[in-house]
């Protein structure tokens, strides 16, 4: 019984947290649309919320085969990230200067490293939100604090690359959403990670950075390194001992070779089409 009463008032706390994000981004919105600054960044900020509120809505309602949902959540994820990275942030940054774009880079994939460590251990502290809620807000946050500084730095800019950035967010609700229903919790505290890219972003963008090469290049870099970073931790890992042969061995029968054989070939696959998909994105937009 008082297992039960904890477990409930958990759950009012997460759901708190995330109505209060919710509130926040609303808040932050409404006075950067007010004094006419950041309005790209609120524009991107609520795309993002709205994705990954659609990937979780569909990650919730989809409880069978569980392990092909987790490998091609990640996998649209982490090959969609990969290439936004690649064609809108690095070229970017080095058309600025190269070796200050070098060093930006290597400091975000190093900041992103530290990110996912110090959200993991976040998550067993007393908090109220789980693992995967924390270490997806961290990711959420790093992403909107990036958004925030490019668009600050460079307000002249579309808000097709901050959309770029964003793609990830639809597959990643997606993947959370199943992860937090095969353990039989609440998806409402994944209300935080949606709306946090738009707090960190609005938040930063509402600030005035100067223009300058230097910043610029080292700011572009180290969107790029994070976004790398956390790109590659969304890889769907179906090895022994990765979380996708635990959903495996829990829900699908024991240690079966042959569907993780399968699965290893759709991860593959299922960055491909992320990666075609950012692609497709960009030529219909005449980005590229």
């Amino acid at each position: 019984m008082a297992q039960t009463t904890s477990l409930v008032y958990e759950r009012r706390g997460e759901t708190a947290v995330g109505l209060a994000a919710v509130a926040l981004l609303v808040a932050l919105s409404a006075y950067a649309l007010a004094v006419g600054r950041a309005g790209k960044v609120v524009g991107i900020g609520w795309v993002a919320f709205a994705a990954m509120s659609f990937g979780t809505l569909f990650g919730v309602r989809a409880d069978a085969d569980a392990a092909r949902g987790l490998v091609w959540g990640y996998g649209l994820a982490s090959g969609a990230m990969v290439t936004s990275a690649a064609v809108f942030l690095v070229p970017q940054a080095v058309g600025y200067q190269p070796k200050l774009a070098g060093f930006g880079l290597a400091a975000g994939v190093l900041t992103g490293f530290a990110a996912h460590t110090i959200g993991h251990r976040l998550s067993h502290l007393d908090l109220p939100m789980d693992r995967t809620t924390a270490q997806i807000t961290a990711h959420a946050l790093s992403a909107g604090l990036i958004i925030g500084a490019v668009y600050a730095a460079m307000p002249e800019l579309g808000a097709v690359l901050g959309l770029a950035i964003v793609s990830h967010k639809g597959p990643a609700g997606y993947a959370a959403a199943r992860r937090l229903r095969l353990a039989d919790r609440s998806v409402l505290p994944l209300l935080l990670p949606a709306a946090g890219v738009g707090i960190a972003a609005v938040a930063v963008g509402l600030l005035r950075i100067p223009a300058d090469p230097a910043v610029d290049a080292v700011v572009f870099g180290f969107a790029a390194g994070v976004f790398l970073h956390v790109a590659m931790d969304f890889l769907p890992d179906c090895e022994v001992g990765g979380e996708i042969h635990d959903v495996v061995t829990r829900h699908e029968d024991g240690h079966d070779h042959d569907l993780l054989d399968r699965l290893r070939t759709q991860a593959v696959a299922s960055t491909a089409v992320g990666a075609l998909a950012v692609f497709a994105a960009s030529v219909a937009l005449g980005v590229v």
